[in-house]
């Protein structure tokens, strides 16, 4: 088992400072050998003899970057260009630092790979367009919610399949419905005229609930 913090491998375990205090106070063994076998330099032994409580690192807040500063304008226009591209097509880290060299930055691939993680972590954790959520309070007549649904009807004695427009409006709850034979651009249009004549509103916003579970907001 490691000795080493997972997050941050260079800090020690306090309980291999405790194997290693062990180690040298009851089983004797030298600075030296306890170096060998935990693969540390004999001045960490040394210092980790004298440990009693655990120990204490400074984290740092804010990563300075005084190589990459001058181009981090230039980077964080490259990420949000691709953010906007399919994942495919954007660039990796990799990419990204090759196209600073050719701007002229001199500093190392790390500071740029740790850059753009940390900026793809800050842009995860903010909301996103299908994060979106339509409201649930609505002010009297603003907003309807509509739908499209096959019902069978009996129309001059013959059962058949029609295309139903629903409409209900979100505030009062009053419900519109109109029926067409078939699929027409007639049937998309006309629905949307024949409600704004039934409520006598023309800007009213229809709410739609499509098939993939989203919303969205057709505003007429």
């Amino acid at each position: 088992m490691s000795g080493f913090l997972p997050e941050n491998p260079v800090v020690i375990k306090m309980d291999m400072i405790a194997e290693i205090r062990r180690l040298h106070f009851v089983e004797n063994e030298t600075v030296s050998a306890l170096a060998k076998t935990f693969k540390l330099s004999r001045p960490t032994i040394r210092k980790h003899l004298k440990t009693v409580k655990e120990p204490v690192y400074p984290t740092r807040q804010h990563q300075p970057h005084p190589k990459l500063g001058a181009y981090l304008d230039l980077l964080q226009t490259w990420l949000k260009n691709d953010a906007s591209l399919p994942g495919k097509r954007r660039r990796t880290a990799q990419r990204l630092y090759e196209g600073l060299q050719v701007e002229g930055y001199l500093g190392g691939y790390t500071a740029v790979q740790r850059y753009v993680k940390d900026w793809k972590q800050a842009r995860a954790s903010s909301p996103t367009i299908k994060q979106a959520f339509v409201p649930l309070a609505f002010p009297p007549g603003e907003t309807c919610q509509f739908d499209w649904r096959h019902e069978t009807a009996v129309i001059g004695g013959v059962e058949q399949t029609v295309k139903v427009a629903h409409f209900r409006l979100s505030y009062s709850r009053q419900m519109f419905v109109i029926a067409y034979p078939r699929e027409t651009q007639e049937r998309v249009l006309m629905p949307i005229i024949r409600r704004s004549l039934f409520w006598r509103r023309t800007k009213t916003h229809g709410v739609r609930q499509p098939e993939n579970g989203g919303r969205c907001d057709l505003r007429r």
